[in-house]
């Protein structure tokens, strides 16, 4: 997808496809043991989450392993001394990854409180038998935003080792192409997303279980993605930059994960239903996006200008 200049890298030990079948194989388990400890053993709840950690524990013993045994690389006892330039370096980066997950919860709590307390007040919805429907229609937007976002993350995340290697290597010319390939491809993803949640919208929500609801939440769920997720595009570039970003070593990652969650995504979820009630949840979600899309466009100007100089003076 990328272009053949990167294929031997990915080839060089195989390890993009070892991580792939090693997550692969923790979530084929987690599936199968998940009917098994919840309806065999009647364990409930508890059966789900045992599964998932026994899932996340067979991923882990397999990277293990493939530590142990790489071919290329033979880590020996001073590798595992801990460096202290090394791991400020790693938790800079890391912290990018964390941040981005906290302020996610935030931003989710934030609006989830917006729901209950602006439907509450609204006419319909405040009344006993519709009280539901606010939460719940929302609750599916954020599970099929959450679908695409994973496809984005994932092609973003593929782009990582690749990106790594070409910036030790000093092949910024590769970083580059590789940043302008996935912007795109990124822009696309959002964009297929985006025809299918404003063109139909009611066969989502007919996928959820939803034909033998009121019709106020129909009427609701076809607002709610239709606002909702209308800058599908815009998010994906910045999940993309994100983590483009995050590969370099910038730090600036963390800085536009944090405005996005924090001072976008929680200011305006708690300010916009103070004017617009239950719509301006709703509307914190692409604002949020467009906000964020204008600084992930500066900061993509001065990477390709980073990049743009360091490829001239190479030359």
């Amino acid at each position: 997808m990328f272009g053949q200049a990167m294929n031997p890298i990915i080839r060089a030990d195989g390890s993009p496809k070892f991580a792939m079948s090693s997550t692969l194989a923790g979530a084929i388990l987690n599936i199968i043991l998940d009917p098994v400890l919840i309806f065999v053993f009647k364990w409930g709840m508890m059966g789900a989450a045992v599964a998932t950690v026994l899932g996340q524990v067979v991923t882990a013993a397999l990277a293990v392993w493939y530590l142990v045994h790489m071919k290329l690389v033979k880590p020996a006892k001073q590798d595992f001394r801990l460096d202290r330039r090394i791991c400020e370096k790693t938790l800079v980066l890391g912290m990018t990854s964390f941040l981005s997950q906290l302020s996610l919860v935030a931003a989710m709590a934030a609006i989830n409180n917006m729901i209950r307390k602006y439907g509450a007040l609204d006419p319909i919805f405040g009344q006993e038998q519709y009280a539901q429907i606010p939460m719940a229609v929302v609750g599916i937007v954020m599970k099929v935003f959450q679908i695409v976002i994973s496809i984005v993350v994932g092609m973003a995340a593929g782009c990582i080792p690749i990106v790594g290697f070409n910036m030790g290597a000093e092949k910024k010319a590769r970083v580059r192409d590789l940043f302008t390939r996935l912007l795109i491809t990124e822009a696309s993803v959002g964009t297929v997303a985006l025809v299918i949640v404003e063109f139909f919208p009611q066969q989502l929500i007919r996928i959820f279980g939803a034909q033998n609801e009121s019709v106020y939440y129909t009427q609701f769920a076809l607002r709610a993605f239709r606002i909702y997720l209308c800058m599908m595009i815009f998010a994906s570039v910045n999940k993309a930059c994100f983590i483009f970003l995050q590969a370099m070593g910038k730090a600036a990652a963390t800085i536009l994960s944090m405005i996005r969650e924090i001072v976008f995504g929680v200011g305006l979820a708690l300010l916009l239903p103070l004017f617009f009630r239950l719509d301006g949840v709703l509307y914190s979600m692409p604002l949020s996006d467009i906000l964020t899309f204008v600084i992930s466009l500066v900061l993509i100007g001065k990477t390709y200008k980073e990049l743009n100089s360091e490829k001239r003076s190479s030359s």
